[in-house]
């Protein structure tokens, strides 16, 4: 075998132009491949960090058919003390669960003594809030960040809203709403701080406290609308929503929980007890944004095979043509069909070997590059977003196997006819 290796390289390097314009291509795709994951998966990971670190959490705890009414924010379907009780007592037993924060969400009427628009209300406890969205103090354009985030009798109000309705921190405010049975009732609260928009200037969600909220709305229990949920491990995602949502199905319910994946792409579980389980992903309009970049990954790793198939396929198809009459004499003088085969295989596999081998040392030179430049860029209405490009060692892995065995494979043909090849009929060729 070693010595069908020697003479591949030795053919090889007789035809050095066009093995270096085949390997230069392989090793561009590799580094095109390579550093497309890197920056798009890096790109990913940080606008889903966007959502599930200042807004939504990794997961969320609903009654059911909140979900379904969510834009109404309907009073009506907030979780009871003991349902609420119960899932805290679930969350507390995952030890993949790092904090979770219960929430009341409310509409209101916000005005400054002269005018009166709508808001969207977060009834938030400021400490277990921060712990599962961490990213919400950064998000405090106007106003102090120190000590807590939101004290009894202060709002956080959005930017468009505060500009639009010329409010400024320190300001005292009214807000107005509905509660269950209908009852209207009003609250003054001081402007503490004015943030700023995750998801864009459309964004019109406030916060107070949580004991604020149920002031405003009357409430004489302590329910909640949703409890948000922060892992310490995103990768442990689907593992724990499928833990959660057996943990929350009453028992006709048990072996209807959804799990795994498929669970995390369908509708909420844990409906047997009235409550429903759901990821960030089915919460986020910005999922699809997510598995649109997957989709391009897998384009792009298509499109590298397909190169490479191409590239390699027809250098051996040359290759064997160029040489029908050197077939022909190492055929005559005895050499089996089985060695000829192999050494045009050889020589395919070392193509595509050199050219992965190359273009895994550059890409992952670049990314590191990539990672010491530190390139920043906007997204949303976040300013100054740095890209950490990164690679899991078995993305490098599949795409380095992928195109050795396209390389091989696309040798497979040639080297199959030039083994096959009549010796007399070879000598002869002009």
């Amino acid at each position: 075998m070693l010595n069908v290796i020697k003479i591949a390289l030795r053919n090889l390097a007789r035809f050095g132009r066009r093995t270096l314009l085949t390997s230069t291509l392989i090793t561009l795709g590799i580094v095109s491949v390579l550093l497309f994951v890197a920056v798009a998966g890096s790109f990913k990971a940080m606008m889903i960090g966007q959502f599930t670190d200042a807004v939504l959490g990794h997961i969320e705890v609903h009654r059911k058919g909140y979900v379904a009414s969510i834009d109404s924010l309907p009073l009506n379907l907030n979780l009871p003390p003991m349902a609420a009780g119960r899932a805290e007592a679930a969350l507390k037993k995952l030890d993949a669960v790092e904090a979770w924060s219960s929430r009341i969400k409310l509409g209101a009427m916000f005005s400054n003594f002269t005018e009166t628009t709508a808001i969207r209300i977060n009834g938030i406890d400021p400490q277990a809030e921060v712990a599962t969205t961490p990213m919400l103090p950064g998000r405090i354009v106007e106003g102090s960040k120190d000590g807590p985030v939101l004290k009894r009798g202060e709002i956080l109000i959005p930017l468009l809203l505060a500009k639009g309705m010329k409010v400024k921190v320190g300001d005292t405010i009214v807000l107005v709403a509905t509660n269950r049975e209908g009852s209207v009732n009003g609250k003054t609260l001081t402007v503490r701080g004015i943030l700023e928009s995750v998801s864009g200037p459309g964004g019109r969600d406030g916060y107070i406290d949580i004991a604020d909220a149920r002031e405003l709305l009357r409430m004489k229990d302590a329910e909640v609308s949703e409890i948000a949920i922060r892992l310490k491990d995103p990768a442990q995602l689907d593992r724990v929503y499928a833990q959660l949502s057996q943990d929350l199905a009453g028992p006709a319910a048990q072996g209807g929980a959804k799990s795994g994946a498929a669970g995390a792409a369908g509708m909420g579980a844990g409906g047997g007890s009235g409550l429903e389980v759901h990821t960030w992903a089915q919460l986020s309009p910005f999922a699809s944004i997510a598995r649109m970049i997957d989709l391009l990954t897998l384009f792009i790793k298509i499109m590298l095979v397909s190169i490479v198939l191409v590239s390699i396929m027809n250098v051996m198809v040359m290759a064997v043509y160029e040489r029908i009459r050197e077939i022909g004499t190492i055929s005559a003088i005895g050499t089996p069909p089985r060695k000829i085969l192999s050494l045009f295989l050889a020589e395919g596999l070392l193509l595509g070997v050199g050219g992965t081998a190359l273009g895994t040392v550059i890409a992952l030179a670049v990314i590191y590059a990539l990672n010491i430049w530190k390139i920043t860029f906007n997204f949303g209405m976040q300013q100054g977003l740095v890209l950490t490009p990164s690679i899991h060692a078995m993305d490098v892995i599949i795409v380095a196997a992928m195109v050795v065995i396209v390389a091989l494979l696309a040798s497979l043909q040639p080297a199959w006819k030039a083994s096959r090849m009549d010796p007399v009929t070879a000598l002869g060729h002009v």
